[in-house]
């Protein structure tokens, strides 16, 4: 998943859904009393008695998402961020973005471009692959995994991605490879035995009206392969994402899974969007009537933490909207992105000092979004999440 911080400058966004699949989702952010959930004796009445229930229905509210896995402690979207986000409490990893190889294959990166992530640039064999190309509208240079086989990719390793945030975790740079989204699937079915409970994926598709121009379609290669894996259906443990809603109307088709429509910035329009001609921003796709739109095919929404509680012209948190309540509304749960623990991440009035790799008050930030009513929250650094949801439910 992305976000529109200035530190990730490549991030951007961009169109007959089962009235079955919403409900279940509906009954993941309604209480026994039909109340929203936010309120902290809801949210505590759900924790403490939970009868055993199946899909989305199963997990704790509000969920803990591990964003590209423990991305807050490993280089993001390795097995080993994967592994260590399970190890620190998260309900669902989100394993991972999804972008093709040049024969076909879907891996797990940020980007298609992966001079950032990965140590590409010291493979003297590949320097004749660094290109400049227009990427959703915006110029790139790098090297990008469409020009690049599988077996060529499984050669490079993984680095962080924002060192000067997280000198630390450059220790594990070349430690990981780059999984392929099958790898995951199948490594979701072992940590499930070993851990003996089920272990949920959040996967998205990554610029897919851009693949789709290549004649490399994101939406049936993921189809195909939940198929294999038989994790195509309503309560199979896999929710979709994708910032384009024609990649989610896409799926709706194709697989009977959980799908969310990701929104980044109101003045922002998602790609697909610009593509078609359609005008809107992401500001006409959060009124009511875009939200009602958007569960005619999905179950849920993944908007910036922006659209939740807006920012001053100083970064300080300001009243939140009406989206938490307008979305549940129409039986949309909503996953806002990201938390993370770093002073540059945090609103101004929850940093402590100006180190750009040490942490604010996280646990006020966690606290003040929580109390708008989310349904979960995608995290870098998913055990503070977890005592973050504790401190609340308790509270």
């Amino acid at each position: 998943m992305g976000s529109q911080d200035a530190w990730e400058p490549n991030e951007r966004t961009s169109t007959g859904g089962t009235t079955g699949r919403r409900a279940l989702l509906g009954a993941a952010v309604l209480g026994a009393t039909g109340s929203v959930f936010g309120l902290a004796g809801t949210a505590r009445a759900t924790e403490a008695g939970r009868p055993a229930k199946s899909g989305l229905r199963s997990l704790p509210v509000p969920t803990i998402i591990g964003h590209r896995g423990a991305s807050g402690y490993r280089p993001e979207h390795t097995l080993g961020s994967y592994q260590l986000a399970l190890d620190l409490g998260a309900d669902i990893v989100e394993a991972g973005d999804l972008v093709p190889t040049r024969d076909g294959h879907l891996v797990c990166r940020h980007e298609p471009e992966i001079g950032g992530t990965t140590d590409v640039a010291d493979h003297k064999e590949f320097a004749d692959r660094k290109t400049t190309k227009v990427l959703d509208g915006v110029s790139v240079t790098g090297w990008f995994t469409e020009d690049f086989t599988l077996a060529e990719l499984k050669t490079l390793r993984a680095i962080e991605r924002i060192p000067a945030n997280r000198p630390h975790n450059t220790l594990y740079n070349g430690r990981w490879e780059i999984p392929t989204f099958e790898e995951v699937l199948k490594w979701q079915d072992e940590q499930t035995r070993k851990r003996g409970k089920q272990v949920w994926i959040y996967p998205e598709t990554k610029h897919p009206t851009y693949f789709r121009k290549l004649g490399l379609g994101l939406e049936e290669r993921v189809a195909k392969l939940l198929h294999k894996h038989g994790k195509d259906r309503k309560n199979s443990p896999v929710i979709l994402q994708s910032f384009e809603p024609s990649s989610i109307q896409r799926l709706n088709k194709l697989v009977d899974n959980p799908l969310v429509v990701l929104l980044s910035a109101a003045t922002t329009r998602p790609w697909d969007f610009v593509e078609a001609g359609d005008p809107r921003t992401v500001a006409d796709l959060i009124t009511r009537a875009g939200l009602r739109e958007i569960a005619g095919y999905a179950q849920g929404i993944g908007p910036t933490l922006d659209l939740v509680i807006p920012k001053d012209a100083s970064g300080n948190l300001t009243t939140p909207t009406t989206l938490v309540k307008d979305a549940h509304s129409v039986g949309l749960i909503l996953h806002p992105y990201t938390m993370r623990n770093e002073n540059p991440f945090l609103p101004a009035n929850f940093r402590k000092g100006t180190d750009v790799d040490a942490y604010g008050d996280v646990f006020g930030a966690y606290r003040t979004y929580f109390a708008t009513g989310i349904d979960g929250v995608f995290t870098d650094n998913a055990d503070t999440g977890i005592l973050a949801r504790e401190d609340f439910v308790n509270g």
